[in-house]
């Protein structure tokens, strides 16, 4: 096990996506700063979020129950960046890697979520 969140794969990858949203959110209007900016940038930040409080946690059945949070709010995150891309607010190459991205988090969490599963049984 890792000995600190900051050396989880996943962890990186999320936290990666959460920059990128952030920076590309800044260019997004003002009148959606406190509507689709904001939820987002919630959305995504309860990624990586729920993988440390996960990886505190003293069971893998604990940790397996908040990296499927991490993955419901990864969700959200890939409905609120397809909205944007519909409103115009992302062009097709950032709405792309940014689902590109999400997607591979996706798939390490799902990997995860599995290795933990196995290891507890």
């Amino acid at each position: 096990m890792a000995h600190t969140f900051k050396e989880i794969k996943v962890w990186q990858k999320a936290h990666e996506l959460v920059l990128a949203i952030y920076r590309i959110t800044e260019e997004f209007p003002t009148s959606e700063r406190y509507g689709l900016t904001s939820q987002i940038r919630r959305s995504c930040v309860s990624v990586p979020t729920n993988i440390v409080e996960g990886y505190k946690r003293k069971s893998d059945k604990d940790f397996a129950h908040f990296l499927n949070m991490a993955d419901s709010s990864l969700e959200e995150t890939k409905y609120h960046l397809f909205l944007s891309h519909d409103l115009r607010y992302l062009n097709k190459i950032n709405y792309s890697q940014l689902s590109s991205l999400a997607d591979e988090i996706g798939r390490m969490l799902y990997g995860f979520q599995n290795m933990l599963r196995t290891y507890s049984l």
